[in-house]
């Protein structure tokens, strides 16, 4: 098992995942997916930001459902099954995280307000036959 995108997330040492994002030194702005220059923070002319660990609890924001089959060079789902996608807020850092939802939760499971946890699942498997994980949300 590979992350499907390096350097978004990674597991600590109980094996937990958890988010890699970024810090500004200057104005302590948070970003994800994780950067080391140029802050986010339109107020700040900050241009070093530190890798951090990033909350692996938050309230859901806001969700969609997606009804339809990603295009090329998506991974294709062979037969499509609709999947959840959530905007996770996560307090400590005052930001917004949008991922996957895990699969067999659809959009009539989830109340914006609801507690969710970083998790993480396959998304596909590649041509060499490595199995490639994302980091997804699940309802606490």
């Amino acid at each position: 098992m590979e992350p499907a995108v390096d350097g978004w997330f990674a597991t600590d040492g109980s094996g937990d995942p958890y988010l890699i994002g970024a810090k500004c030194h200057q104005c302590g702005t948070y970003v994800f997916p994780p950067r080391s220059n140029n802050c986010p923070n339109p107020a700040c002319g900050g241009d070093e930001l530190a890798q951090v660990s990033l909350s692996r609890t938050g309230r859901l924001w806001s969700y969609t459902e997606n009804r339809y089959q990603p295009p090329p060079p998506y991974p294709q789902a062979d037969p499509f099954e609709p999947f959840a996608v959530a905007a996770v807020e996560l307090a400590a850092e005052g930001l917004i995280v949008l991922g996957k939802v895990v699969e067999g939760t659809l959009a009539a499971d989830l109340k914006v307000g609801m507690e969710m946890e970083l998790v993480t699942m396959p998304l596909y498997v590649d041509d060499g036959g490595v199995e490639r994980m994302v980091y997804a949300w699940r309802i606490r």
